[in-house]
């Protein structure tokens, strides 16, 4: 693929100055999007020694030869140097072009046309040259175009998977960055993706190791193993459309770009955590069909047993994160796991906060034990890397069909448990009711409900004291046993049983009641969603 070339044999035919030879293709009219690469002229009848390849020959025919087989050998000559086409001007050598010419150019697929006028060789020469640096210019602008917006990209915070979904689109075609051992780092495809196109890491699966003709490969220089050493591979499969001269520029200024990010430590592990943060979010948006999903995350490195699924949600409070950021809290989370004796599938969702999991469990019965091992690998790696107050939520066990809908409930339950006391890990089921009040926060009810259950209890502790409220949270967690929530709150009876008297008049209600419990309950709980 050359970074010129980009006018074709038909495009040279319609400039004005062979337009005014009265141009008639001969041969090959089937071929006349070859690229041109140069104009050369010349009568030399060994003049095909003296070509590269992709020019187009301008002759007035008098290297042709007289003889047929000369004519033929001559013709052949041109064909095997891969030229362009060949045009030869009628008037002073032949008034018509000979058939073993044509025949022999249309035997060997070479472009053949006659030009019934007489033109200044010069002339074609100097306007084809123009052409071709004009068009070369272009591809300089639009390569230097995309180039601009990645780094815009990355100034703007957007980082490595940013900049190449950009290029992605730019090519049409999935981009793959793998390091230089082979790991694949990050995959990116065309945005809005093209109709029936499949997901790049299904290409990746299927392609990635195979010779795919016409994949185009940019080396990003760096500090990697080998005599010649690579940080990473920038890839381009050309499973949309075939790559274009401007798409080789591209990846080359590209790679130099990430060259400069990489150079960062630990940012190709912070990298391929983006991509399996991706995959993740992907699967929990219903994007990746569970058929496909055991496939897409084995090239990504997890491979589970036959055992069930668990959906795991790793929250970050701390903004901004300290130190190296992400690069620094991916590795050190990365390190700890491998401690929990199970495999794991840790993405990276930046934008949340979130670190989504997918861990695999050889039976249900172990999710209690393996949750423990998770929550306190996790934490580990969070103090590691500076973030203080990790939310953990596990969720309930799965299988491909649904991991999806478990990721998605242990996202949103993490949200929601940061308003909770801390634990070393939150048990999703014990979540639902606050994810629903939580779900319900911005809607009036919830506030007037709230006011309308506790409204005066909350009136009294706001002008009163002693308070109230936490008598009657510490109560309703025992279910009403009067002897445990005066221990626990450190009260004799008899000031507990005075306390409870006077939460029951402000309420007007029995606290007895198992209905009544339970609308104390989901108020206090809608309280700190109702305020929000």
């Amino acid at each position: 693929m050359r970074p010129q070339g980009t006018i074709t044999v038909a495009r040279a035919l319609e400039l004005p100055a062979l337009r005014r030879g009265l141009p008639e293709v001969m041969a090959a009219a089937d071929r006349l999007h070859r690229p041109v690469r140069w104009v050369h002229a010349g009568e030399a009848p060994n003049i095909a020694a003296l070509l590269k390849g992709g020019e187009l020959l301008l002759t007035t025919g008098l290297g042709l030869g007289s003889r047929p087989a000369e004519q033929r050998a001559f013709v052949r000559g041109l064909a095997e140097r891969d030229i362009a086409a060949l045009v030869v001007e009628l008037g002073s050598r032949f008034t018509t072009l000979p058939p073993a010419i044509v025949d022999s150019a249309r035997t060997h697929g070479l472009p053949l046309v006659q030009l019934h006028r007489e033109v200044p060789f010069v002339a074609v020469t100097e306007e084809i040259h123009t052409e071709l640096v004009s068009e070369h210019y272009t591809l300089l602008r639009s390569a230097e175009s995309v180039h601009r917006d990645c780094t815009e990209a990355l100034l703007r915070g957007g980082g490595i998977p940013e900049v190449l979904r950009l290029f992605a689109g730019f090519t049409g075609n999935p981009v793959f960055l793998e390091s230089a051992d082979g790991r694949l780092l990050y995959a990116a495809g065309p945005s809005p993706a093209p109709a029936g196109a499949a997901d790049p890491l299904q290409v990746w699966d299927g392609l990635g190791g195979a010779g795919l003709a016409g994949r185009l490969t940019a080396e990003v220089p760096g500090s990697g193993p080998g005599p010649d050493p690579v940080r990473a591979r920038l890839t381009v499969l050309p499973v949309n459309s075939p790559p274009t001269p401007v798409h080789r520029i591209a990846a080359e200024r590209l790679a130099g770009l990430l060259a400069v990010v990489l150079l960062q430590a630990r940012q190709e592990e912070e990298l391929a955590a983006c991509g399996r943060g991706d995959f993740l979010t992907a699967l929990a948006g219903k994007r990746v069909d569970p058929v496909d999903a055991p496939a897409q995350a084995r090239v990504l490195g997890f491979r589970p047993g036959p055992g069930p699924l668990l959906p795991v949600t790793l929250r970050i409070t701390t903004d901004p994160l300290p130190g190296a950021g992400w690069a620094a809290l991916t590795c050190a989370v990365q390190k700890e796991l491998t401690a929990v004796g199970a495999p794991v599938l840790l993405g990276v969702q930046r934008p949340e906060g979130r670190l989504p999991l997918l861990v695999g469990l050889r039976e249900e019965a172990e999710r209690p034990a393996v949750a423990d091992r998770l929550a306190a690998a996790l934490r580990a790696g969070t103090e590691r890397a500076g973030a203080r107050h990790p939310v953990v939520v596990v969720g309930a066990v799965a299988d491909w069909a649904t991991a999806g809908a478990g990721l998605r409930h242990t996202a949103d339950a993490a949200t929601v448990a940061q308003g909770l006391p801390d634990r070393p890990w939150h048990d999703v089921r014990r979540l639902d009711v606050d994810l629903l009040l939580w779900r319900l926060r911005s809607h009036g009810d919830l506030a007037a409900f709230v006011q309308r259950v506790i409204g005066p209890l909350l009136a009294h502790d706001r002008a009163a004291r002693p308070p109230l409220l936490p008598t009657l949270e510490v109560y309703l967690a025992h279910a009403g046993r009067k002897a445990e929530t005066a221990r626990a709150l450190h009260l004799n009876r008899q000031t507990l049983y005075d306390r409870l008297a006077r939460v029951s008049r402000l309420l007007a209600a029995d606290l007895d009641d198992p209905d009544t419990a339970l609308a104390l309950n989901l108020a206090l709980r809608a309280r700190r969603w109702a305020t929000d």
